[in-house]
């Protein structure tokens, strides 16, 4: 633990994924010293993870301005600006080159948990003096080593992708849902390769209706054709999937347009079950099955299925932060001036308002929450928007108040927005936020930091 007070502190980032690498970029870039740490054994373990999907949006929008810098003065080419690069490519071609950098790779710890943040000399409820006071950063490592990081500001950027929403009704968990967890699977299963044979010729029920459930959807589809007596069943609580099926030929991300196309044609097709009104109340797992129990549109639900594919969305892990204190809206779980703006109960599409260290801050100064985690529950997140939301904390933490203030965003539209309602085949309106911003990890909706 450091003895050095005030600005000869670094700035500790948590998470070295490409929102806190960018973050850690733009420091390096204006003289302020940081340190990344990263719970993961390499940079990027959250990408790496879902390494199997490809990206909806291209390289352009993938690679954040004071990164690409440091990453030529080391020689690095750019890849192609319009290709899609998988999760896997956007981890080699870009994360680990980054982490790598001079500049950063001495400033990085992997295998190193964050486990909690406070104020140094104080907990929570002490006032007097705090402002004046230093962050303490307790990580714990692999070795079983407990260690204390004294930091003048401190950037959370570890995104939500490890903390799924559960699987039952208002927020809490089925009845039964944690017995049944060797049945349930993550967002984002790699269906056609390494978790082939957990699925091929078996009944999997997929949860949710983000951009994760469908692209798992589409490959369990593809997985059928060559294990025809594979079975899909895809259960939503809404009484429409018209938001994700999308704005297709008008989404300005083709490849965003086009999965909602194949969706749409799976379902009318009957290659898979679409179940609306979908309330899971308990799961009862077998020896090889599970059953889930509850309610749907058609009345009384009973599924016995082999897995269940957890793709219901991302909240934030607000537990480290605990000695914090945070200005989070009530509701969405994201700082308070931020929340209005992509609430998804109202936020419309085609553009994310620009926003910065203003919209971020907290009661604690110094303390900023940015990337995906940044957004709480709202699955509204763009990576363009992290590298924007990062660029600017570090200018205000840099003493450029003028460049923290001017924020600028620049960002691809769907053709479906909140206000566009229509009546769907049930006869019901629909409307929702749309943005194509799915509940899980793609780039240009990365759920993590």
């Amino acid at each position: 633990m450091s003895d050095d007070t005030g600005d000869a502190l670094p700035v500790v980032v948590i998470g070295a994924g490409p929102v806190g690498l960018a973050a850690a970029a733009h420091l390096v870039q204006r003289s302020v010293e940081c340190l990344v740490l990263e719970a993961g054994e390499s940079p990027g373990t959250a990408v790496t993870s879902w390494g199997h999907v490809r990206l909806f949006s291209p390289w352009r929008y993938n690679i954040d301005s004071a990164a690409q810098q440091l990453l030529e003065n080391s020689g690095w080419v750019a890849p192609d600006s319009e290709a899609l690069p998988t999760g896997a490519e956007l981890v080699r071609e870009y994360v680990e080159p980054l982490a790598a950098t001079p500049e950063l790779a001495s400033r990085l710890r992997t295998g190193t948990q964050v486990i909690a943040v406070a104020r140094e000399g104080g907990d929570k409820t002490r006032s007097l003096g705090r402002e004046r006071q230093s962050y303490r950063v307790r990580t714990f490592n692999a070795t079983g080593k407990v260690e204390d990081i004294l930091a003048r500001a401190v950037i959370d950027a570890t995104g939500t992708f490890s903390t799924s929403n559960p699987l039952g009704v208002s927020g809490l968990p089925a009845a039964g849902e944690a017995d049944a967890g060797s049945f349930i699977v993550g967002a984002l299963p790699d269906v056609l390769g390494l978790q082939r044979e957990r699925f091929a010729g078996k009944h999997t029920v997929v949860v949710g209706m983000g951009h994760s459930a469908a692209n798992t959807l589409l490959s369990l589809v593809e997985l059928a054709e060559s294990a025809p007596s594979t079975r899909i069943t895809w259960a939503i609580r809404g009484g429409s999937a018209r938001r994700l099926f999308g704005g297709g030929d008008d989404d300005q991300l083709p490849a965003r347009g086009f999965l909602g196309t194949r969706l749409r044609e799976a379902v009318d097709s009957g290659k898979l079950t679409l179940v609306k009104r979908v309330s899971i109340e308990k799961l009862v797992p077998g020896t090889e099955t599970v059953q889930v129990l509850g309610t749907s549109r058609d009345g009384p639900l009973a599924l016995d299925v082999h897995a269940i594919v957890k793709a219901t969305g991302f909240r934030p892990d607000l537990e480290m932060l605990r000695e914090v204190r945070l200005d989070l809206d009530s509701a969405v779980e994201a700082p308070s001036k931020l929340a209005p703006l992509i609430d998804p109960n109202f936020h419309s599409c085609g553009s994310v308002p620009p926003h910065g260290e203003a919209m971020l801050s907290h009661p604690d100064d110094g303390f900023y929450i940015a990337g995906m985690k940044s957004y709480g529950r709202a699955p509204t997140f763009l990576l363009a928007t992290g590298y924007e939301q990062v660029r600017s904390i570090a200018a205000a933490l840099a003493g450029d108040r003028e460049s923290a203030d001017k924020v600028e965003l620049n960002l691809p539209e769907t053709g479906v927005c909140s206000s566009d309602l229509a009546l769907d085949v049930d006869g019901e309106t629909v409307g929702g936020s749309c943005c194509g911003v799915p509940a899980g990890p793609q780039p240009i909706t990365l759920g993590l930091g």
